[in-house]
Order: structure tokens, then C-alpha cells, then sequence
């Protein structure tokens, strides 16, 4: 079979089943397509469901007709709960998950399908080694997209080397606070405690092995792409420019998608139902009063943990609007399992409101918001930097505390709760940041705002880096003939 060639590029995107990862992807993919390529967008078929749900796909298609999905297997077996995360990371899923998707990349490829064989992929990190022996087998040039940060993907990049010459027991509370000095750049800035969680899993875990591989394999991709700005991360992005041949920064996406696709709200994907009563209930808010509170897609609190963060909000005084997901309880999940004494129904009442999901960039962009009490999840971090939104953050897991040091620490856009969740610190912080009562913070998210504001403009930074990305992609050949 002779090369395909054709003026608009053929991408196949390969996404991680988890919302966080599959959003960014798809407004990448979304704007590619936008701009002439033709998209193949590969995801699981529990996710694909969902996204038949809750989003508006015919709608979708009449704006972008070039917009084909396909699906794969998440290779959790039957009886496992979807997008179980301990059984997907597991090598017999990952073998399972691979062969299928090289079945499929044969079918693009061999069968000559209408766009004809992708001309590049996009694959997001945690997928490489499902994507890149299959890349390689049939020549196709492979960008990586890690969603996390650049300080997180450079963190990740040193797992092995932090292992091998950090004694880390996160058993011991002195230990915990010891400062990192085997991660150059980062010597003063994380601290044990601030390790992403899958540093804590014993050498030869499922997990950790997951994420070393992931690592590895990512490094063979063509180039790196990450949803960030020069002006955030530089001297991050300078040392993954000698590991990866080119690092394109083109964050914060969401924003860089609205300001080059007309009618992107009717277009957005959707995987949940989203309340819009608490944009109605914003509107009757005095401006900067109301604490914004939302724990992402996966995090899970105890039922003590809940309570002492209800207590301080209702405590505090001040309106909250609350994302109270029915699975956000970690036992069997449901809400009405959760005996709430009645004179904090009534304070909710008064001054809050719960919803099971909301609409949460036009939450952060709305003049009431003042704060944000998050998981520092990335897409909420970036969310909340262009809108000028400071942050309580509460990490717990994966790349949330790389990013929860660098917003309090390093970059000043946000205070650190430090894992506590006792009523009376709540209550105090959210006080002291709806207030403004923290010095030098009003200021420093201001300052960021306008950076990232500013990279997506026309001179900016990200605004040229996706040119220029989209312009390697065209001059990219697929390396074999069939």
C-alpha cells in the first residue's frame, strides 16, 4: 500500500479513561479540528456512553463534520466497577487494552479508511505504552500529551531516581516535611509529603510499575505537548526541552478553544449532567462574597470529613456553592446515608447550596465567586488562574499535591489547608480569602490572570505554539509503506 497523502492531515487522539485527562483532549482535538485536520477520537466504550448521555453529538457533528470516534476496551473485567483504576493499571488490562488497539490502528491503516491512515497520534501520557509499539510497527509519528503540569511531568520523569535516593516513609510525620533534593530545579520547593501518592505504593506495585513504564515509553514519543504557559512554568519547560525533541505549551486550552471556536459552549463535552441552577442562584450574590467548593470527579471524603468541611463552611458565615457529588462519600456513596444534623440543613439553607454537578467554568467566571476550596485537580487550577480566583487546596492524590505546593508555594495564587479538615481552620481560611485578608494574594492572582490572558492572545505564547505545533503535524510522514 502506497503513503496516503492528503492536505488535511488524518490525527488519531488515544485518551486515559478518566474525566480529567479526556476533557483536555478532546478541546485539543476540537480546535485541531477546527483548523482543517480530520480527528479520529479514541475512547473507552463505558466513557463513549456516557458522553452519548449527556452530550449533544448530532449538534456536535454538524459543527465539525471531520469529527469521526472510536472506541476501545478499558480491560476491566466484568463484575469491576467502570474505570476502576486498580484493576486498569494491572499488566493483564494493559496487554487486553493494547491488542485492541492495535486491531484497531491495523483497520485505519490497512483497510484504508476515508481519511486514510493517521499521518500522526496523539496520545496522552498514561496511554504510551498501549500506543507506542503500535505507532512504531506501522511508522506513525507519536505526540505526547501529558495533562498534568510541567512541574508534575517533570516530577514523574524522576520517580525511579527518587526511589532509588530518597529515603521516604510517609509513616513519619518529621519525615514527611523533609525537602526533596533529588529532582533538579525542584531542590527547594517539594517536600516528601508533596510526592504524588503513587510514590507511596511499594516497589513492584501495579501502580508504580504502571507509572514507570508510562514514563518511559512517553519519552520515545516526537514531541510533548502541555496544557500550561511559558509564563507559569518556564524554567520547567527548558529542562523537558532536553528530554523531549519539541514541548509545545498551548494552555490554558479551555480559554485558547473559546477565543478561535465560535459557539463552543453549545459544542463542549459532557459526561455528567450539570445543574445550571446555581448560575440563578449565583445572580442573587454580592460580588467576590461566595466560596466555590468541589472535590473533582474522583476524590472521595470520609463521612467526618464532610462534616467538619460542612461545619466550617456554614460556620463561616459566608455563601457556598457546594458540588456534592452522590458518589463523593467514601463508603457505599449514597447521599442519603449521610445523617446531617438539622441545624446545619438550615444554615445550608440560609447561605448554600448543593448541587451534584455544576457548570464549573462558568461557575469560576462568575462575578460572586470569590474563592475556590479544591482538590487541585490541573484543569481547576488552570480554570481558576484566568479567572482570577484564589484557592483554598486540599490535595489527596496523584499530581494534586505537586500542584497544591506550586499554587501556594511558588506561585502565591493559593493557601495551603495542609491536609487538615478541622472545622475551625476552615472556617478561618475561607474568612481570611473571601476578605481578602491574605497579604500579597489578591495581587499575585492578578498578576497570573493577565499572563494567561495573555498567552492565548495572537502574540502570545500559546496562541503561537499551537501554530506552530499545527504546522510539525503537517509536515509530518508516516515513516513505512504497506
Amino acid at each position: 500500500m502506497e503513503e496516503h497523502s492528503s492536505a488535511a492531515p488524518h490525527i488519531l487522539a488515544l485518551t486515559f479513561p478518566a474525566e480529567g485527562h479526556i476533557k483536555p483532549m478532546f478541546n485539543l482535538t476540537k480546535l485541531l479540528s477546527q483548523k482543517g485536520h480530520r480527528i479520529t477520537f479514541v475512547n473507552t466504550r463505558h466513557n463513549h456512553n456516557r458522553l452519548l448521555q449527556f452530550t449533544d453529538l448530532p449538534s456536535f457533528h454538524t459543527q465539525f463534520p471531520n469529527f469521526n470516534f472510536a472506541t476501545v476496551n478499558d480491560g476491566v473485567p466484568d463484575g469491576h466497577p467502570p474505570n476502576d483504576f486498580s484493576v486498569m493499571v494491572s499488566p493483564a488490562s494493559r496487554s487486553k487494552v493494547a491488542l485492541e488497539f492495535r486491531e484497531l490502528l491495523s483497520s485505519l491503516v490497512e483497510k484504508r479508511c476515508l481519511w486514510g491512515p493517521p499521518s500522526c497520534m496523539i496520545v496522552d501520557g498514561m496511554m504510551s505504552t498501549i500506543a507506542m509499539d503500535a505507532a512504531e510497527e506501522f511508522g506513525i509519528p507519536v505526540l505526547t500529551f501529558r495533562t498534568y503540569s510541567a512541574t508534575c511531568t517533570w516530577v514523574t520523569i524522576h520517580i525511579s531516581k527518587v526511589i532509588r535516593e530518597e529515603a521516604v516513609d510517609m509513616q513519619d510525620p518529621e519525615d514527611i516535611d523533609k525537602v526533596l533534593s533529588s529532582i533538579p530545579g525542584l531542590e527547594n520547593l517539594l517536600r516528601d509529603r508533596d510526592l504524588p501518592s503513587v510514590f507511596r505504593l511499594k516497589p513492584g506495585s501495579n501502580g508504580l510499575e504502571f507509572y514507570i513504564k508510562e514514563t518511559l515509553a512517553m519519552t520515545r514519543a516526537s514531541g510533548l505537548i502541555l496544557n500550561t504557559f511559558d509564563q507559569l512554568e518556564a524554567p520547567i519547560i527548558t529542562m523537558l526541552s532536553t528530554i523531549f525533541p519539541k514541548v509545545y505549551t498551548i494552555g490554558p486550552l479551555h480559554t485558547l478553544i473559546k477565543t478561535q471556536i465560535t459557539n463552543n459552549s453549545s459544542s463542549s463535552l459532557h459526561l455528567r449532567k450539570e445543574d445550571k441552577i446555581c448560575i440563578t442562584w449565583l445572580n442573587h450574590q454580592k460580588e467576590k462574597s461566595v466560596l466555590y467548593v468541589s472535590f473533582g470527579t474522583v476524590v472521595k471524603l470520609s463521612h467526618e470529613q464532610l462534616l467538619e468541611f460542612w461545619h466550617g463552611l456554614v460556620n463561616s458565615m459566608k455563601p457556598f456553592l457546594w458540588v456534592m457529588r452522590r458518589d463523593l462519600i467514601n463508603r457505599e456513596g449514597i447521599m442519603e446515608n449521610i445523617n446531617v444534623p438539622i441545624e446545619l440543613e438550615l444554615g445550608t439553607k440560609e447561605r448554600g447550596l448543593l448541587v451534584d454537578w455544576a457548570p464549573q467554568e462558568e461557575v469560576l467566571a462568575h462575578p460572586s465567586v470569590g474563592g475556590f476550596l479544591t482538590h487541585c485537580g490541573w484543569n481547576s487550577i488552570l480554570e481558576c488562574i484566568v479567572e482570577g480566583v484564589p484557592m483554598l487546596c486540599w490535595p489527596l492524590m496523584a499530581d494534586q499535591t505537586v500542584n497544591n505546593r506550586c499554587v501556594s508555594e511558588q506561585w502565591g495564587i493559593g493557601i495551603d489547608i495542609d491536609g487538615t479538615y478541622d472545622r475551625l481552620v476552615i472556617e478561618n481560611m475561607v474568612k481570611n480569602v473571601l476578605e481578602n485578608q491574605i497579604e500579597g494574594l489578591k495581587r499575585s492572582v492578578d498578576e497570573i490572570a493577565k499572563k494567561a490572558r495573555d498567552s492565548i492572545k495572537e502574540t502570545g505564547s500559546s496562541y503561537h505554539n499551537i501554530e506552530k505545533m499545527i504546522e510539525d503535524i503537517m509536515s509530518m510522514k508516516i515513516r513505512k509503506k504497506y
